[in-house]
C-alpha cells in the first residue's frame, strides 16, 4: 500500500513538473523608447500600440500571453533615451522596440548586448549598426547603406561627378554620409565638400554653412539630417537664392517622411522645396497595407489637435517590429523558452550605489529569442519581412520622388535587384537581377527654377580666386607657347587655341597663367602635370602630348592638334640614271616575275606539244619558242595559238597577272621620270632600331621615355637636342662627326622645323597616334566643357585660322620634290602569283592524268603481248608516247584496229572450212557403214 501511494506521488510530481515547464506566462513585459512629439515618434507612437493592441486581441500568436508594452518619451534627448532604456531594462523587459535615433541606439546596443535583450529599431538606420559589435541591435527597416547606393545610383545616372553633402555632425549623419563617400567612389564620383551643421543648428549657423556651400563649383547637394531642423536648410537656401535654376537639391527620406505626417505641409514651407528629390522606402502594395491605411484615420481621430497625423512609411515598419516580436516570442514559447532573468555579477558590486544598477539582470533566453527574431518570415504591411545572412532586410527598395507644386511626383524607384526603373521593384523579384546600364531609367524631373532641363551640376566657383594655369617657359618652338619678355603675357599657337575655347564657355573662367621652368631648357611637361595633382597648378596649358602615363594624373580635353612621333633624317635628290627602269620593282619581284615567265611558258607548252605544230620541232626551236612566247606575254605580242582548254586557262589567267603587273610598273617608272625624288638610306623606325647610330630627340619631351621603355633603344644612343639649329647641326653633322642619323620627335614641331629645312624629310610612318590638349585635375567637369568649345572651334573653322596664324610658312624650294617612291614589293603580288601558280599546277596534275589514261588504252595490249618489260623500257615508252603528236597516235591506233578487224575474219574463215571438212568425212563414213550391214 505504501508503495502505491509513492508511486502515485511520483507521477504526481512529475505531471506538475512538465506542466509547470511548458506553462506560458500571462503577460511578457516589451519596452519602447521614442520620443513622443518627433516627426516619427508621433506616427510609431500610434502604430506600436496598434500592433499590440492587434497581437494581443489574436489568442493564436502568443497562446492567450498577452504583450505588455511601456513606452518611454526621451523628449528629444539622446541622454533621456539612454535614461529611458535602463529604466526598461530594470523591470524585467525581454526586448525593447527601439531606439529611435542612431545615436542611442550606439550607446544601448552595448547595455543590450551585456544584459542579452534584443533592441529592434524600425528608425535607427546608422549603416554602422549591422556589425559584429552589436550582435541584439536588429535593425527592422531599410539600411542607410542602401539609401547611399540610391543617392549614388542618381548622381551616376545624369553623369554628375561631385556632390557636396549637408548633414546633421552626429552618428546617423556622419556615418550616412561615409557610406556615400564610399558608394560615389564605385562610381568614380566623389563629395567635393562637406558642411556638417550641429543637432539643433540655429538659422544663423545653418546661412554660414550654406554660404560656404555657394563659393564651390558643384551644384548637387545631398541633405542628409533631422527633420526636426532640416527645413531650415531650404529656407536659408531660398534666401540666399539656392533653389534657383542650375541647383539640384537630393534629400534622404527625413523629407518624404516630414511630407508624409504632416501634409499638407505649410505654404512656404512647400515653396522652399520645389523640385527636390527625395527617397521613400517603398512598401509594395498589398491587401494588409491597404486595410491597415485604412485604419489609420480612425487611429489617430482626437489625438493632435493641431491637424490630422500622416502614415509615414516609419509608422509601417513599426507596426511591422511589433508583430515580428511577437511571433519570435511565440516561436520562443513553441521551442520550450522560459523567462528568466539572472543577476549579473559585474553589476553586484555597485548593488550599494544610488543608481541601483545592479537592479538590471541578464535575460536568460536571450539569445534563443534573438536567434528566432532573425528566423522570422513572414507577411506585413511592409512586405515580406525576412532577414538576410548580414541582418538586414531583404528586397530593400526606395521609390524616388519629385516635389513639385502642392504634391509630388513618383519619378521612378531603385532596389538592389533591378537598379533604376520606372516599374515597381517587386515585378523584377522573380526574373534574374539585371543592373546594367542601359536598363537604368527614370521619368523626367522638374528641377528648381521649373526647368526640365538636367542641370550641369557644377559653375565656376565663385570665391573670387583665379584659376593657376601652368604654362611651360620655352626655349624652342616659340611659336606653340612663348612668354613676352618682361610681361606677363603669354601668346602662342596653345595660348591662342585655349583663349578661344574659354570664350565659348557659358560661364566666365577667371584664370591667370604662371610659367613653368627656368626659360633655359625646355621643362618637362610630364612634370608641369604631376603638379595639377600636387595641387600646385589648376591646369595646364602648352604643348603638351596625351600620353598613357599623363592620362593617369589628369584629364585631358579633346585632342586640338594631332602630333605622332615621326623620324627626320637627311635626304638627297636622285637623278634618273640609266638603269632609272629598273627601280620601279625590287631585286627579288624581279626575279620572281622572271621565274613565272619561263614557268609559265614552259607549263603552256607541255600542254599544247602533243597538239599544236607551233610548239613542235627540233629542241633549238622549240626552246626558243618557249622563250619567246614566256616574255612576249608581257606585250600581249605572242603568235602563237593555244588549242588545248588547259592551256588557254593558263594562258588567260597569266595574261590577268601581266596586265596587272605591267601597269603597276607603268604607274611607278612614270613617277620616278616625272617626279624629282629624295632619297635616305634610313626608311623608318624599324630600320633605326637596328643600327647602332645615335638617334637625336627633343630635350625633355616624352619620346625618350617611349624609345627606351617602348622600343627598348639603349639610353646611350639618344642624344637630347633643343634648338632647331640643334637639329639641323647634328643631322648634318651625321654620326660620324659627332652628330646623329635622324631626330625622332613630334609631328607639329617637325613640320615647323622642315619649313625652312629643305635638306631634311620625314621618312618612314608616323609610328606614334598622340595629340596635344589642355590638362585639368582628375573628374574636372571644365575637362568636359572645353573639350565641347574645342570641337566647336574645329566645326567653324578657327581652329584652322589659328594654325594657320602661327604655324603656316613659306614652303621651300623643294616643296615640289617627294621621298622616294617605295619600290613596288613582292607581298603586293604574291596573291597573283599565288592564282597563276596553282592554276599552272592543276592544268599539269589533270594534264597527267589524261596522259596515263590514253597510255593505258592504246599501249596496253602491246605492252602484255610483249611480256614483262623493265620499268626503264615502260617510262622510255611512255615519254615516247608524250612526245608524240596526238594525231599520229590517233592514226596509229585506228590502223591498228582495222589489222586486227582483217585477221579476226580471216581467222573466222578458215575456222569455218575446217568444221566444214570435218563434216563431209564423217557423212561419207557413216554412209559406208550403212552399206556393210545391208549386205
Amino acid at each position: 500500500m505504501r508503495l502505491l501511494w509513492i508511486v502515485a506521488l511520483m507521477i504526481f510530481s512529475n505531471g506538475v513538473g512538465v506542466s509547470g515547464l511548458n506553462k506560458r506566462p500571462e503577460f511578457v513585459n516589451i519596452g519602447a523608447t521614442l520620443a513622443f512629439n518627433s516627426t516619427i515618434g508621433k506616427v510609431a507612437r500610434i502604430a506600436i500600440q496598434a500592433a499590440v493592441d492587434d497581437v494581443n486581441s489574436d489568442p493564436s500568436i502568443l497562446g492567450g500571453t498577452k504583450l505588455r508594452m511601456k513606452m518611454q518619451d526621451t523628449n528629444y534627448s539622446g541622454f533621456m533615451g539612454i535614461v529611458e532604456a535602463l529604466r526598461l531594462l530594470e523591470t524585467d523587459t525581454v526586448a525593447i522596440v527601439g531606439p529611435q535615433s542612431s545615436v542611442v541606439a550606439h550607446v544601448v546596443s552595448f547595455i543590450a548586448t551585456e544584459l542579452q535583450v534584443p533592441l529592434l529599431s524600425y528608425s535607427a538606420t546608422d549603416p554602422t549598426l549591422s556589425s559584429l559589435q552589436f550582435p541584439f541591435f536588429v535593425r527592422t527597416s531599410q539600411n542607410d547603406l542602401y539609401q547611399m547606393t540610391a543617392v549614388a545610383e542618381i548622381v551616376h545616372y545624369y553623369g554628375w561627378r561631385e556632390v557636396i553633402a549637408i548633414y546633421g555632425d552626429d552618428d546617423h549623419g556622419r556615418n550616412g554620409i561615409a557610406a556615400l563617400g564610399d558608394k560615389l567612389a564605385e562610381r568614380r564620383c566623389k563629395i567635393s565638400y562637406k558642411a556638417p551643421l550641429r543637432p539643433g543648428a540655429t538659422r544663423d549657423e545653418i546661412t554660414e554653412a550654406l554660404v560656404q556651400v555657394a563659393l564651390t563649383e558643384s551644384r548637387i547637394l545631398v541633405v542628409h539630417t533631422l527633420s526636426s531642423w532640416a527645413p531650415v536648410v531650404f529656407s536659408v537656401a531660398q534666401y540666399l537664392g539656392m533653389m534657383r535654376t542650375g541647383y539640384v537639391w537630393i534629400a534622404t527620406n527625413w523629407l518624404s517622411t516630414l511630407w508624409d505626417t504632416f501634409s499638407p505641409l505649410p505654404e512656404d514651407t512647400v515653396h522652399t522645396i520645389q523640385g527636390v528629390i527625395t527617397l521613400r522606402m517603398h512598401t509594395p502594395d498589398s491587401e494588409l497595407k491597404s486595410k491597415f491605411v485604412s485604419r489609420w484615420s480612425n487611429l489617430t481621430s482626437g489625438i493632435n489637435a493641431n491637424g490630422p497625423i500622416g502614415l509615414s512609411t516609419y509608422g509601417l515598419y513599426a507596426y511591422d517590429t511589433v508583430w515580428l516580436l511577437a511571433r519570435a516570442i511565440g516561436a520562443f514559447f513553441d521551442q520550450g523558452g522560459n523567462i528568466s532573468f539572472s543577476n549579473n555579477s559585474k553589476l553586484t558590486d555597485l548593488r550599494d550605489g544610488d543608481l541601483h544598477l545592479d537592479a538590471m539582470s541578464i535575460f536568460n533566453g536571450g539569445r534563443m529569442l534573438l536567434e528566432k527574431i532573425l528566423q522570422v518570415n513572414m507577411m506585413g504591411v511592409t512586405g515580406q519581412v525576412k532577414f538576410n545572412p548580414d541582418g538586414n532586410l531583404i528586397q530593400p527598395a526606395y521609390e524616388i520622388v519629385n516635389l513639385i507644386g502642392t504634391g509630388y511626383r513618383k519619378i521612378g524607384y531603385w532596389s538592389t535587384h533591378s537598379g533604376l526603373s520606372v516599374v515597381p521593384p517587386e515585378k523584377f523579384y522573380s526574373m534574374p537581377p539585371n543592373l546594367s546600364s542601359s536598363n537604368q531609367k527614370l521619368y523626367p524631373v522638374i528641377w528648381p527654377g521649373e526647368t526640365v532641363q538636367k542641370p550641369r551640376g557644377w559653375v565656376f566657383p565663385n570665391n573670387g580666386r583665379h584659376l593657376k594655369i601652368g604654362v611651360p617657359n620655352r626655349t624652342s618652338y616659340r611659336e606653340f607657347v612663348s612668354q613676352v619678355a618682361g610681361t606677363e603675357i603669354f601668346s602662342g599657337y596653345c595660348i591662342d587655341v585655349f583663349t578661344a575655347a574659354a570664350n565659348l564657355l557659358p560661364y566666365a573662367v577667371p584664370y591667370k597663367f604662371e610659367p613653368f621652368g627656368d626659360g633655359m631648357t625646355n621643362p618637362s611637361e610630364t612634370e608641369l602635370v604631376r603638379l595639377i595633382t600636387a595641387g600646385v597648378f589648376d591646369a595646364a596649358v602648352g604643348d603638351i602630348a596625351i600620353t598613357t602615363n599623363r592620362t593617369r594624373m589628369a584629364d585631358f580635353t579633346q585632342p586640338y592638334i594631332e602630333s605622332g612621333l615621326v623620324v627626320v633624317a637627311p635626304v638627297k635628290k636622285m637623278n634618273s640614271g640609266a638603269l632609272a627602269f629598273l627601280r620601279p620593282f625590287t631585286r627579288e619581284m624581279w626575279g620572281v616575275t622572271a621565274c613565272f615567265f619561263i614557268i609559265v611558258g614552259v607549263v603552256v607548252w607541255i600542254l599544247e606539244h602533243r597538239l599544236n605544230d607551233d610548239f613542235r620541232g627540233p629542241p633549238r626551236r622549240q626552246c626558243f619558242t618557249v622563250l619567246w612566247f614566256s616574255f612576249s606575254t608581257w606585250f600581249f605580242a605572242h603568235r602563237e595559238n593555244t588549242v588545248s582548254t588547259l592551256g588557254r586557262l593558263v594562258l588567260i589567267i597569266w595574261l590577268f597577272v601581266v596586265l596587272i603587273i605591267n601597269s603597276s610598273y607603268t604607274a611607278s617608272l612614270t613617277s620616278i621620270l616625272t617626279v624629282q625624288q629624295l632619297y635616305s638610306p634610313i626608311k623608318g623606325i624599324e630600320y633605326l632600331r637596328s643600327m647602332k647610330e645615335p638617334i637625336g630627340y627633343q630635350q625633355a619631351s616624352f619620346a625618350r621615355d617611349y624609345l627606351i621603355d617602348e622600343l627598348g633603344i639603349d639610353e646611350s644612343r639618344l642624344v637630347p637636342l633643343v634648338t632647331p639649329e640643334d637639329y639641323a647641326k647634328a643631322l648634318k653633322d651625321g654620326p660620324r662627326k659627332g652628330g646623329v642619323a635622324a631626330v625622332i620627335d613630334e609631328r607639329a614641331y617637325v613640320e615647323l622645323f622642315l619649313s625652312t629645312s629643305c635638306e631634311f624629310s620625314i621618312v618612314g610612318q608616323e609610328f606614334t597616334r598622340n595629340g596635344w590638349g589642355f590638362a585639368f585635375p582628375r573628374d574636372s567637369p571644365l575637362a568636359v566643357d572645353m573639350s565641347t568649345a574645342i570641337l566647336q572651334l574645329s566645326e567653324n573653322g578657327d581652329l584652322q585660322r589659328i594654325h594657320d596664324k602661327w604655324l603656316m610658312r613659306s614652303a621651300c624650294s623643294s616643296a615640289g620634290t617627294k621621298l622616294e617612291v617605295d619600290r613596288l614589293q613582292l607581298r603586293s603580288f604574291w596573291g597573283l602569283f599565288t592564282i597563276s601558280g596553282l592554276t599552272c599546277l592543276l592544268a599539269l596534275c589533270l594534264y597527267f592524268l589524261k596522259m596515263v589514261r590514253q597510255f593505258s588504252r592504246h599501249y596496253s595490249e602491246e605492252l602484255s603481248s610483249s611480256g614483262q618489260i623493265s620499268t626503264s623500257a615502260r617510262l622510255q615508252t611512255f615519254l615516247s608516247f608524250v612526245d608524240e603528236k596526238e594525231e599520229e597516235v590517233k592514226h596509229r591506233s585506228k590502223r591498228r584496229r582495222q589489222l586486227e578487224v582483217v585477221s579476226n575474219r580471216s581467222e573466222d574463215k578458215s575456222m569455218y572450212n575446217s568444221s566444214s571438212k570435218r563434216r563431209s568425212v564423217e557423212s561419207s563414213s557413216n554412209r559406208g557403214i550403212e552399206c556393210g550391214s545391208e549386205v
